[in-house]
Order: structure tokens, then C-alpha cells, then sequence
């Protein structure tokens, strides 16, 4: 125990030589949660749309004022006729085009209904997709207005049959997340990122670092145990990890008033197991590594993978069988998952539990292999 004491200040000591660790370990998650939950979001908004208006009527130009108005869109530009705003799509100038008919409005009144054309730029996919939902939920709330408009228009005898049809209406009750909040969705996953860069690049560099300033050398004569060593360089980035975790959530709090709902012990129990995990594959890499250009680049190949393909941006579920087969080694996924159900759902330890157990299995195996793949040369 003399000797783990020894080794754990030592790391200590030498983490905290250099002034700039201890203020990034403050700043840094501070910085990632004000930026990066306002810059990293797959809401799409500001859709640059061209509206060619051959009706020139009260009811085109209501419907023109209604997709104006909303959020999501942005007028470009009223051109004359569907070449001029083809050409505007061609050289990126618009996102959209909305092609109103010179019958809308007759046939809206004689017909009670009518058609209209819309043309997407899908080069982006998720924004022609999401663009034309948001385009059709405008068109179906503005073809409820004229359909509730219009009733009063009909013989009375017909308006009193059709008010007797049956009505049914829709509400719709968001659950976990009432107001739609990407950043609520993104915040959980951010903490896992910072967890992952923290504890999983600094154990990388460590060892490594040892190994060019020589200080290695002096550990390997000495009858330090294996296990001694990799768990000394594991409980100083286990306690930084907790304290950027507690940091994260404070100000997750007073940034978006977002407050984990199954518990913060919840949130810091899993870090810890998490921690240990990441820091184990830091280690190995930096086992295997002779250089900090070969532990720098190992540990950015690395990281990219578990980053992507853990969940944090795009569901586990709709990627294919083999990027799941990852994922389901990947312990960024599992803390992903687990952050959000504690954080969203009200989730406690033990409804997460089968994602700490996968937790506790990687980490045993990184860190037994970080054991054994340490040489004392």
C-alpha cells in the first residue's frame, strides 16, 4: 500500500507540474457545454425557400405569409416562374421551391381542393427530408384554416350534416422531453465526450511521456509490481474525471436548468465505472506506443471510432449489423445510453444496471490487458 501511496502522488505531482492541466480541467467543460450544444444540432432551421406564385391571390398570398412566418424558413426570393427558381436552387441560393398554381384559388372554392408543387434540394439529405415534413405540416395546418373557413360558405342544410360528422382530434404529449429540445437530447452526450477525451487521451500520453523524458527507466529497476503501476495511473485521472463530472453537471444546471432526474449519484457511479474503462484502453495504447506522434495518432484513430459510432449523434439501432457488433464493445455507447436514461427518463442504477455490467466487463478486460501488455524493460 506504501508503494500504490508512493506511485499515486508521484502521478499526481507530475500531472499538476504543468500550470495549464488544472485550468483546462475547470474550463474545459464549461467551454464544451456553452458552445458546443448550440453549434452541434441536427434540428434544421433557416431553410432558404423560393415561392413561384402563379395564383396572385388572397389564399396564395396567406399561404406565401404562413411558411415566411415560421421558424424554419427563410423567403429567398418570389420569382416569376419555376425556371427562374430552378436556376436559383442550381447556384445554391435556395433550398426549396414551392410552386402555387393560377387555379388555387378557384379550385380551393368550386372544388375544395387543389395542388401545389414542391421541389427539394437533397444533396443534403437530412435537410430535404426534414425540410419537406416541415413544408407539409404548413400546408396541412393552412388547409385546416380554409377548410374550417369554408364550412360557413355551404348551403346550411350541407353545413349541418357535415358539422355532425364525426371529429377526432389529436394532442400530442411529448414524453422525457415535452418542449423538443435538441440541446436536452445533446448535453448527456457531451459529458461522455468530455469523460472520453479527458480520461481516455491524458493515461494514453502519460506513459509515453515517461518513456521520452526517461523517468521510466528509474520505475522499471524497481521491484514495483505490474498491477501497482497500471492502478496508480488509473486513480489520478479517476478523480479528475469525477471532479470535470461534477463540474458538467453544475453547469449543465445553471446553464439550461437541465438536472439528471434519476440522481446525480446515479451520474457519478457511472462515471466511475466508465472511467476506468476508457483509461484502460488509454493505457494499453500508450503500452504499445514508443513515441507521442505513434500515442497521438493511435489514440485519435481510436477515439473517432468510439465516438461515431457510439450512439452520441445517430441511433445504434439504424446503423448496420457491423457498426451494432462495435457498438456493442463500444463503452461510449453504454454510458451514452445510460446518461440519457438517467438524465431523460428519471432512470435509476437499477434500471441502467445492464449497461454498468457491459461497463464492468470492458473494463476488466482493457485494464487486465493493460496489466499484461506493460513491460518492464
Amino acid at each position: 500500500m506504501k508503494t500504490l501511496k508512493f506511485l499515486v502522488e508521484k502521478e499526481f505531482k507530475q500531472m499538476f507540474r504543468n500550470p495549464l492541466i488544472p485550468k483546462l480541467i475547470i474550463l474545459y467543460p464549461i467551454m464544451v457545454l456553452l458552445i458546443f450544444p448550440w453549434a452541434v444540432s441536427f434540428e434544421i432551421k433557416n431553410i432558404k425557400i423560393d415561392v413561384v406564385d402563379h395564383s396572385k391571390s388572397s389564399y396564395s398570398k396567406r399561404l406565401t405569409d404562413k411558411i415566411d412566418a415560421s421558424k424554419y424558413f427563410i423567403l429567398n426570393d418570389t420569382p416569376l416562374d419555376y425556371k427562374t427558381a430552378m436556376l436559383n436552387m442550381d447556384n445554391g441560393e435556395t433550398d426549396m421551391i414551392i410552386e402555387i398554381p393560377a387555379s388555387f384559388d378557384r379550385d380551393i372554392i368550386k372544388s375544395r381542393t387543389s395542388s401545389l408543387g414542391v421541389a427539394v434540394n437533397s444533396v443534403n439529405g437530412t435537410l430535404g427530408l426534414l425540410g419537406s415534413n416541415y413544408i407539409m405540416q404548413i400546408v396541412n395546418d393552412f388547409s385546416s384554416e380554409l377548410r374550417s373557413e369554408l364550412v360557413y360558405t355551404i348551403p346550411p342544410e350541407s353545413r349541418e350534416n357535415m358539422l355532425r360528422r364525426p371529429k377526432i382530434d389529436i394532442i400530442t404529449q411529448n414524453k422525457f422531453n415535452p418542449e423538443l429540445d435538441y440541446k436536452n437530447f445533446m448535453i448527456p452526450g457531451f459529458m461522455v465526450l468530455l469523460l472520453t477525451l479527458i480520461c481516455g487521451i491524458l493515461p494514453a500520453l502519460n506513459i509515453v511521456m515517461e518513456k521520452e523524458n526517461g523517468t521510466i527507466q528509474q520505475i522499471n529497476v524497481t521491484p514495483v509490481k505490474r498491477y501497482h503501476f497500471i492502478l496508480a495511473k488509473l486513480i489520478p485521472f479517476w478523480i479528475v474525471g469525477l471532479i470535470v463530472m461534477i463540474i458538467s453537471v453544475t453547469t449543465a444546471y445553471m446553464l439550461y436548468g437541465l438536472w439528471p432526474m434519476g440522481g446525480v449519484i446515479a451520474i457519478l457511479f457511472s462515471s466511475i465505472v466508465f472511467i476506468l474503462s476508457i483509461s484502460g484502453l488509454g493505457l494499453i495504447i500508450s503500452n504499445y506506443s514508443s513515441t507521442m506522434q505513434q500515442a497521438s495518432f493511435l489514440v485519435m484513430f481510436f477515439i473517432l471510432i468510439l465516438i461515431l459510432l457510439g450512439g452520441m449523434f445517430t441511433p445504434v439501432s439504424s446503423m448496420p449489423a457491423w457498426a451494432q457488433l462495435i457498438a456493442a464493445v463500444n463503452p461510449f455507447s453504454y454510458l451514452t445510453k445510460t446518461f440519457r436514461m438517467i438524465y431523460l427518463n428519471g432512470s435509476n442504477i437499477t434500471d441502467v444496471w445492464m449497461n454498468l455490467i457491459s461497463l464492468v466487463i470492458i473494463a476488466i478486460v482493457l485494464n487486465g490487458w493493460a496489466v499484461i501488455s506493460y513491460k518492464k524493460r
